[in-house]
């Protein structure tokens, strides 16, 4: 998977439909990402304990870690924004 295939993660597809909208920083903090997303991270992180990972599983779950990074970021903002 290279980054011309990236859009067609579905977390990745999520995340950018929900940034669209413009989010309120209460919705940003609420955002989790659909079960099927949920499911696949919890797939790879088990077959990631199993075995080695192929290259593709690799650099898809580097995916999801890296946009759930950006989202814990973006909701440590939005929390900020509700202290003002």
């Amino acid at each position: 998977m290279d980054s011309r295939t990236l859009p067609t993660l579905p977390f990745y597809e999520q995340v950018l439909d929900f940034l669209v909208e413009s989010p309120s920083p209460q919705e940003i903090i609420a955002f989790r990402p659909s079960a099927a997303v949920q499911q696949r991270f919890s797939e790879l992180l088990a077959l990631h304990r199993q075995r080695e990972l192929t290259t593709a599983e690799e650099e898809e779950l580097e995916h999801y870690i890296q946009i759930d990074r950006m989202m814990s970021l973006l909701k440590a903002k939005a929390y900020r924004r509700l202290d003002l």
